[in-house]
């Protein structure tokens, strides 16, 4: 079963191979931010925002449909995710995020290999 493997800065430190990066600047990437979740007022603590914009995600990518909370503009990126969450299928996939915590991520890794 594939699985979710955190990126890292660390000198020596290499993708594993057939890995894709999921992170931001990705197609897959979350527009969700822990900064957004904080300014809008929807998450008083980073806690809780990562818990937020991971549960944000997964709304929009299940629903088809932007979110109804501070995020506006987007339903065409996640058309273009579920499009291409086929393309994951099979594959570990890279985030910054730390493996003990929720991510999308691990949303697209559910959804690709369902």
């Amino acid at each position: 079963m594939p699985e979710r493997i955190q990126r890292s800065r660390q000198r020596g430190w290499r993708k594993p191979e057939g890995a894709i990066y999921v992170g931001r600047p990705t197609k897959w990437g979350n527009p969700f931010t822990i900064e957004g979740a904080l300014e809008s007022g929807y998450a008083s603590t980073r806690e809780e925002a990562h818990r937020l914009v991971v549960v944000a995600f997964r709304s929009c990518i299940e629903r088809g449909e932007e979110s109804v909370w501070w995020f506006t503009g987007g339903a065409s990126r996640f058309i273009t995710i579920v499009e291409s969450l086929e393309e994951l299928r099979g594959h570990d996939l890279v985030c910054w995020c730390p493996p003990d915590r929720s991510c999308h991520a691990s949303v697209l890794l559910e959804l690709a290999n369902a």
